[in-house]
């Protein structure tokens, strides 16, 4: 008994552009910037002076934070009662909140190219 010959599809995709297809990054970020400029929210490049700016006071604090981490690592190997460790687990946790609210809002104020002071 011969074996029934199954049928063969082939299918073909052709692209109508010839541009290379995007990832989902990129077209959610596409999708954004639409949005934005329906918004009527203009979106300008950073000037090599705000982007220095912008880059010193992240070292500005992330030696801080460092510095903050440094010196709760040393408090905490000094006690061992956990009412003390956990006021200074609280406090640790305060000034790394100050010091993130400070640099994002310093930040803020050099992409929106208001002077620091």
């Amino acid at each position: 008994m011969p074996t029934p010959r199954v049928p063969v599809v082939r299918l073909v995709l052709t692209m109508t552009d010839d541009k290379p297809m995007k990832s989902a990054y990129e077209l959610a970020m596409e999708r954004l910037r639409q949005k934005d400029a329906e918004a009527g929210i203009e979106s300008k490049p950073l000037t090599d002076a705000q982007k220095a700016a912008i880059a010193e006071i992240r070292n500005f604090y992330e030696a801080k934070m460092a510095e903050q981490d440094v010196l709760h690592q040393s408090a905490l190997r000094s006690t061992l009662d956990l009412e003390a460790r956990a006021t200074l687990e609280a406090q640790y946790r305060r000034d790394r909140e100050r010091f993130t609210s400070e640099r994002d809002s310093k930040i803020e104020k050099i992409r929106r190219g208001e002077s620091q002071t």
